[in-house]
């Protein structure tokens, strides 16, 4: 229990998030979402009591900031232990650590995520520039502000939607609630909030980021991966046949290499680049996970 007990809602959401000082940014933005909202909703269901003494009532059911805190954290381990894709096995070699991503869900994973930013990131893109352009010349007249709101929370929702997919299949822990949007502030007040909280920008800014990385990254998934399967594939089409029929000559920059060691060459660089094409798959995951932490979550200092 806290020393001084919260006698209104903002100072319940203050210590709430000084308990979780050191928490995932993450979690922190959806502890706070769901104590608002179920104090808030408290608040609308009892109009007589006053805050105050709502605030003693709830921390006895709801539970006081520090308590809530303690369950956050144990919750967030057990999904995360439950949720978490089972890992490689160790590799003690060289070798075996450069194999062994092949084991690796993450690789896989991220892998499909650089094929699927492609989607998201025109998706994203059109949806920013759009929206933009309709709020800035629509400004100055009576639907101006309707639209600007709209476009706002459509920026809201797709960061969201983006999250989810980051989370799943990046593995690093995003949102899953949205900043809280106060209902008792006076609407001009509250459009005047989306405007001055940093994370609506640094979305935006993320957003229209994903189209150049969606192609980048499609690119580099298409060719390498093309790349190596044409390679692995072709060498071991041309070994087989190399057994049995005349399989010609594979032509390279230095030179030309045939017979079934020129293939059997082949085959083995186009396997190791589809190795190596996983290696960069999971590092680029990594970093993209990182990026997407840092723009589209609402730290505990903003």
């Amino acid at each position: 229990m806290t020393a001084v007990l919260p006698r209104s809602i903002p100072e319940y959401l203050e210590q709430l998030r000084a308990a979780l000082r050191g928490a995932d940014p993450a979690l922190v933005q959806d502890a706070l979402y769901d104590a608002e909202e179920y104090l808030r909703s408290e608040l609308a269901a009892n109009p007589g009591m006053a805050e105050a003494e709502l605030i003693a009532s709830v921390a006895s059911s709801y539970g006081a900031p520090e308590e809530v805190a303690d369950i956050y954290r144990d919750t967030e381990v057990k999904v995360t232990r439950a949720l978490r894709a089972p890992p490689a096995p160790p590799r003690a070699s060289t070798s075996g650590r450069f194999f062994g991503v092949a084991s690796d869900p993450r690789a896989w994973t991220a892998l499909f995520y650089m094929l699927l930013s492609l989607a998201t990131g025109i998706v994203y893109f059109t949806a920013v520039v759009t929206g933009a352009s309709l709020s800035g010349g629509l400004a100055l007249t009576i639907i101006g502000i309707p639209v600007v709101i709209l476009f706002v929370g459509l920026v809201r929702v797709l960061s969201l939607v983006e999250g989810r997919i980051v989370e799943v299949l990046l593995g690093e822990r995003m949102p899953r609630r949205p900043v809280y949007a106060s209902r008792e502030l006076p609407w001009l007040e509250r459009i005047a909030a989306m405007f001055t909280d940093p994370r609506t920008w640094s979305t935006m800014l993320y957003q229209l980021l994903m189209l150049p990385l969606g192609i980048l990254y499609f690119t580099v998934a298409v060719t390498l991966g093309a790349l190596s399967l044409g390679l692995g594939l072709g060498g071991l089409a041309a070994l087989l046949q190399g057994f049995g029929l005349p399989m010609g000559e594979l032509e390279f920059n230095d030179g030309v290499i045939n017979g079934p060691g020129g293939a059997a060459i082949v085959m083995l660089v186009g396997t190791l680049l589809f190795f190596v094409t996983l290696h960069l798959a999971r590092g680029i995951g990594r970093l993209h996970g990182a990026l997407a932490k840092q723009l589209l979550v609402k730290t505990s200092q903003q």
